[in-house]
C-alpha cells in the first residue's frame, strides 16, 4: 500500500483548515439567525471560508489520488494535511480565487500541489489525479443546490438561501472552467498523458498563464454575458434561480449598496 510511507503526522487536519472550517460555520449560523447587524458580512465570512474549503478539498483531491496512484511523497508535502499554507504557490492557490470572486463572482482554483508525475505509470491514472479537483467541485456543487432540487427550502431563511445559491454557483463555475482544456487548468492535465510528446513541448510554456488568459476573456464583456447566461440556465435546470444567485452576489459585496430586494 502506498499509504504504508506515508507517517501519521502527514496526514493529521491542519489546525489552519479546522480554523477555516469554524469560520464557515459561525458565519452561516449568523447569516441563517440573522444574528450579524449586517447580512452582507455573514454571507460574505460564510462564502469565502466555505470557498477555501473547497479549495483545499479540490487541492486534497488531487493529492490523495496521487498519492494512491504511485507519488508517496505526497504525504511529507504536507498535502494531506488539507492546510492551505502548504500548497505549492500560495497566491495562486488562494488570493487569486478569493480575488476572482470578489472581482467577478468568477470560481476558479488555482494551481497548488506539485505531483512527481515520474513516479506513476499510467496515462488513465494521471488523467484521473487531474480530474479528481473539478470534480470535487462537481460534488460541492451538489451539496449546495441538494436543497433547491429536493424542494426542502421551507424554513431556510432567505440570507442563508441566497449565500448557498451564490456558493453553488462558484463551484459550478469552477467546475466547467476547470474541464476546459487550457495549459495549467486540470482539464489539459486530463487530456495530456494521450497528446503527442511533440504537441506537450509546445503547450508546455503557456501553463503558467492558462488561468490568468482564461480570466482575462471572460473579462470581455460579450464572453462574459454569454458564460454567465449558460451558467444560470444550468442552475435553472436544478432549481436555483438567478435572483437567489444575484442577490447572493449583491450580499457577499457588502461594501456596496444592497439590494432592498435582497434583504
Amino acid at each position: 500500500m502506498t499509504t504504508a510511507s506515508t507517517r501519521r503526522s502527514d496526514r493529521r487536519v491542519s489546525p489552519v483548515f479546522l480554523g477555516i472550517v469554524a469560520v464557515t460555520a459561525v458565519s452561516g449560523w449568523a447569516a441563517w439567525t440573522g444574528y450579524a447587524n449586517q447580512p452582507g458580512f455573514a454571507v460574505f465570512l460564510f462564502v469565502t471560508a466555505a470557498w477555501i474549503v473547497s479549495l483545499c478539498l479540490h487541492e486534497y483531491a488531487h493529492a490523495r489520488t496521487a498519492l494512491h496512484s504511485g507519488d508517496i511523497s505526497i504525504g511529507a508535502k504536507g498535502y494531506l494535511t488539507l492546510n492551505p499554507l502548504k500548497y505549492t504557490h500560495a497566491l495562486l492557490s488562494i488570493v487569486l480565487p478569493v480575488l476572482f470572486v470578489i472581482m467577478g463572482g468568477i470560481g476558479l482554483p488555482g494551481g497548488a500541489v506539485f505531483i512527481e508525475r515520474g513516479r506513476i505509470q499510467g496515462r488513465w491514472k494521471h488523467s484521473l489525479i487531474s480530474a479528481a479537483g473539478p470534480l470535487t467541485n462537481v460534488l460541492f456543487a451538489i451539496v449546495c443546490t441538494a436543497p433547491f432540487w429536493l424542494h426542502a427550502l421551507d424554513g431556510v431563511p432567505a440570507t442563508f438561501r441566497y449565500a448557498l445559491a451564490f456558493l453553488a454557483l462558484l463551484q459550478v463555475t469552477a467546475a466547467i472552467l476547470n474541464f476546459l482544456p487550457v495549459p495549467g487548468l486540470d482539464g489539459y492535465g486530463v487530456i495530456e498523458p494521450w497528446l503527442s510528446y511533440g504537441v506537450k513541448r509546445q503547450m508546455e510554456p503557456f501553463a503558467p498563464f492558462g488561468l490568468l488568459a482564461v480570466f482575462a476573456v471572460l473579462w470581455i464583456p460579450e464572453v462574459n454575458i454569454w458564460f454567465f447566461d449558460a451558467i444560470h440556465a444550468l442552475l435553472r435546470g436544478i432549481g436555483v434561480g438567478e435572483v437567489d444567485s444575484y442577490c447572493g452576489l449583491n450580499l457577499y459585496r457588502f461594501w456596496k449598496e444592497t439590494n432592498p430586494g435582497c434583504v
